[in-house]
């Protein structure tokens, strides 16, 4: 596909941050952590990743606004164009060694999510969506899995231990899809369990407490694949709504009716 200006842009930022983190990563078990809260951790490789995004689309786009999951938000509040970015999905599986992390960058636009990037540095998967221009992986093009039958399907899950308010309900919710489905992971990178749906390795993928910067490049790469993707009970996603759905286009209202049965 012909890539827009600004895609190559958000791309090769996340290529310059990824090359941080995979040196840290090589070294992690001397990284300086400092822990906020249970599952809640930052480290200084996180902030060394935010920190060249925030300089690499700063110098690129100047007139954008931001909003990052460490600072917060910056830039001019009325700006039409915003970065919405999370510098390392899946802190705790890096701080571990797992290699399963991402960086996820999203291009807002009036409101609206115009292009997405989930980089894997580990697997140099490259996940990239542009609204109205398909999904794709490296250069290969993206479509959600074609399973029609709930026993086979393979569904991803997240849960946050700080927000014991949502552990309830997901535990009801996990006892009503894993004897109907042919399993659930849980992985720990909301971004890459979305990139994963519109790749066709999962059928669906739910969270009840995500946040902005986890999954608005995933939302636009599902939807650009062909996947559905609303609120846990089928009604409208809109960015900033903490509980979310995504699936591919044959099992959402299957999954919908599971997860409401819960």
């Amino acid at each position: 596909m012909a890539r827009s200006a600004t895609l190559n842009v958000m791309i090769q930022a996340a290529e310059k941050a990824a090359r941080g983190l995979k040196r840290d990563f090589g070294e992690v078990e001397h990284l300086q952590v400092s822990r906020k809260g249970p599952d809640d951790f930052v480290s200084i490789a996180d902030q060394k990743s935010e920190e060249t995004l925030y300089k690499e689309l700063l110098k690129a786009r100047p007139d954008f606004a931001f909003l990052m999951e460490e600072s917060g938000e910056k830039g001019d509040p009325r700006a039409e164009n915003r970065w919405i970015i999370d510098p390392l999905d899946g802190t705790t599986n890096f701080l571990h060694g797992i290699p399963h992390w991402s960086i996820s960058i999203a291009w807002e636009c009036k409101g609206e999510i115009r292009a997405g990037v989930i980089y894997d540095p580990i697997k140099d998967e490259m996940f990239f969506a542009e609204k109205g221009s398909g999904a794709f992986l490296n250069s290969r093009r993206l479509r959600v899995s074609s399973r029609k039958d709930m026993s086979m399907a393979s569904m991803a899950t997240g849960v946050t231990p700080r927000y014991e308010k949502t552990h309830e309900a997901w535990l009801k919710q996990i006892k009503q899809v894993l004897p109907a489905s042919g399993g659930i992971r849980r992985l720990g990178s909301a971004a890459l369990d979305l990139a994963y749906v519109a790749a066709g390795r999962y059928e669906g993928y739910w969270e009840n407490m995500a946040n902005a910067w986890d999954v608005a490049a995933g939302k636009l790469l599902v939807t650009e694949a062909g996947g559905h993707v609303t609120r846990v009970d089928g009604k409208k996603y809109a960015l900033g709504s903490h509980d979310i759905l995504a699936t591919n286009d044959n099992l959402h209202t299957a999954i919908v009716k599971l997860l409401k049965s819960a």
